[in-house]
């Protein structure tokens, strides 16, 4: 039987970032973070990719067998601009966290600094109201043309927390097309389900939806 939940407050924040700048999309991140946090939100989410950016329509100049010098660039600049897990970043980000007393989701582009150093992930981060991180969604199969510049999750990621506002997760994007992705969230007991994307679409932006307890 699903349990009664009480009500709870939420901010699905849809903004643009300060394109490739992580430091300046961290701050404003933590700003509008402020901000609907002010207006009672207990839990505040960020689109898919917001630091330091969805690369819309950029190919980095990649071809089937080649790739153009200026698109090397603009890939570097990409990379530097993609953050740390934990790092100053996430340090930040909690501390916006915990100076509310809310839960806070986001959408980073993770670099990798335990094995290759050089793939990028995208990542949705969960953080405390104490400020903690409490964990990461590595995006499991990225869609189409983005297989060019993110790595793949391994499905390790896939947490759901049990908080005293109900149990949270979700996944990213056209990651909530995936049947047996769901599954495993609904699995997990997901109570709040987080559904973060950068799509521009009048029915979508950055979402966030309550799930099924159960099947």
């Amino acid at each position: 039987m699903i349990g009664k939940m009480s009500p709870v407050k939420v901010a699905v924040v849809q903004a643009a970032p300060a394109l490739f700048n992580w430091e300046a999309t961290v701050e404003k991140a933590c700003r509008l973070t402020a901000e609907v946090a002010a207006q009672g939100a207990k839990l505040i989410l960020f689109p898919e990719a917001f630091i330091p950016a969805y690369p819309r329509g950029l190919s980095f100049g990649i071809v089937v067998g080649s790739r153009k010098e200026e698109g090397r660039r603009t890939w570097q600049r990409y990379w530097e601009n993609a953050i740390e897990v934990p790092g100053p970043a996430t340090e930040t980000l909690g501390k916006a966290a915990r100076q509310v007393n809310a839960y806070l989701a986001i959408g980073v582009i993770e670099r990798d600094s335990q094995f290759s150093g050089g793939t990028v992930y995208c990542t949705l981060l969960y953080f405390g109201p104490d400020g903690r991180l409490m964990g990461k969604h590595r995006k499991l199969k990225p869609t189409a043309g983005e297989r060019l510049i993110w790595g793949e999750g391994d499905g390790s990621t896939m947490p759901v927390f049990n908080t005293e506002i109900g149990k949270i997760g979700g996944l990213i994007c056209w990651e909530n097309y995936m049947p047996l992705a769901r599954t495993a969230m609904y699995g997990k007991g997901v109570e709040i389900y987080l559904a973060p994307t950068a799509d521009t679409s009048p029915a979508r932006g950055a979402a966030l939806s309550w799930a099924a307890t159960s099947l």
